[in-house]
């Protein structure tokens, strides 16, 4: 039995040093954005199976996402990053976000008239 329990101590001390590396490179992409957009805020979403999306929204408007293996190591990140996070992407933080034509042809073009995508 104690040969058991070492194996899941070497498992479990493996899987979270692999975590901690995760949440540190997530961590400086957050940052390198909020550098690049005069500071930055989040949300966390959890995806089910897939982990957890990270939706960053600029200062200057620009926005971006990133995945997360879990929801624990979303929450990581951001909060090595330091940036403020939101419980829903909803109200004045939606409000931010800055969509050019890029967004309106890919996402909204075809459903609101724009130019089709071909």
């Amino acid at each position: 039995m104690a040969d058991t329990q070492q194996v899941d101590e070497t498992a479990d001390a493996k899987q979270a040093a692999k975590s901690e590396r995760a949440a540190a490179r997530l961590a400086r992409r957050i940052s390198a954005f909020a550098k690049e957009h005069g500071g930055a805020e989040g949300q966390v979403a959890h995806l089910g199976e897939r982990g957890a999306r990270i939706v960053l929204v600029g200062e200057d408007g620009g926005w971006g996402d990133l995945v997360a293996p879990s929801v624990a190591v979303a929450e990581q990140a951001v909060g090595k990053a330091g940036i403020t996070v939101h419980e829903a992407f909803d109200g004045e933080f939606a409000a931010k976000v800055r969509t050019g034509p890029y967004e309106w042809t890919r996402m909204a073009g075809i459903q609101v008239g724009g130019p089709k995508n071909g």
